[in-house]
């Protein structure tokens, strides 16, 4: 296996694939800096990358696709299901059984070609190397009801252990419903999530690993990244509802919280949750 550190470090072929699998705050520059990349085939130049290789956008969010279509000609999103723990460089502990995860992948947008040779061969790869891989006819609506799930990673990172946030998690998520249904956004159903989940993997204990690790959020969190995905989730549902005369406002203070919480260096469970509630009434 090789680990490099960008662009200029490899040669890339016409037959390679481009998997995009940073937080959405890096995902910009990620694009930038890869886009222009020469491609070769036969060690004959036959353009850049973002005209040749399509790119897989394994993020949480919805904001990355549009981002990768500035940039390149054949964007595929990525509903990533993978309860994976990273709080050391170079270490990542995959907690999942008997699968790796769940990839629910596709073309965006969707009507841009059926399940070509491409995301075929891709979602072959991936089930050999143990993940369950769906090829729905549209990712988009796996990824928002991803996006409703991931709307309790803020709690889970200011939170963590300092008393029950479940209630408050179903507020926001009622909230962001009411604005996606406005917006007339189309997204997977609870039952049918559930489901897909419950067949793929379970979670088990990782010896060496504290058995409370939260998802990604809490990790950039309990990392001291400076930065954090939340305007991306949250911050989402804030967008939306601006773009069609609503407003958010408990996302929109959780996506406040949590900018100020990265940037002053917080850790997770800095907060009790009754502070939180307290702070989110005020709103």
């Amino acid at each position: 296996m090789l680990a490099i550190g960008g662009p200029e470090e490899i040669e890339l072929n016409g037959d390679d694939v481009l998997i995009l699998a940073t937080k959405t705050q890096q995902a910009n520059e990620v694009l930038g800096t890869w886009t222009d990349a020469p491609v070769y085939q036969h060690a004959r130049p036959i353009g850049t990358a973002g005209e040749r290789l399509p790119i897989f956008i394994a993020l949480n969010g919805v904001a990355a696709e549009a981002m990768a279509q500035r940039y390149f000609r054949r964007v595929y999103g990525v509903c990533v299901w993978m309860p994976v723990v990273h709080l050391r460089p170079g270490e990542v502990v995959i907690r999942s059984t008997p699968r790796s995860g769940t990839l629910h992948i596709g073309r965006v947008p969707a009507d841009a070609g059926e399940h070509d040779q491409t995301l075929q061969q891709v979602a072959t790869d991936l089930v050999a190397a143990n993940f369950d891989v769906p090829l729905p006819d549209d990712v988009m609506p796996w990824k928002y009801r991803k996006l409703i799930s991931n709307l309790g990673n803020v709690f889970q990172a200011l939170v963590a252990r300092n008393g029950d946030w479940r209630a408050l998690v179903a507020d926001a998520e009622a909230e962001a419903r009411r604005v996606l249904d406005a917006a007339g956004i189309s997204y997977i159903g609870e039952k049918e999530e559930a489901a897909f989940r419950a067949a793929g993997f379970t979670v088990k204990p990782v010896a060496g690993l504290d058995e409370f690790v939260g998802g990604s959020t809490w990790q950039s969190l309990h990392r001291g990244t400076g930065n954090i995905e939340t305007d991306y989730l949250n911050g989402e549902i804030v967008m939306i509802a601006h773009r069609i005369g609503m407003t958010a406002p408990i996302n929109e203070q959780l996506a406040i919280l949590a900018r100020r919480a990265a940037a002053r260096g917080a850790k997770p469970g800095d907060i009790s949750v009754d502070q939180l509630a307290d702070l989110l009434r005020s709103q």
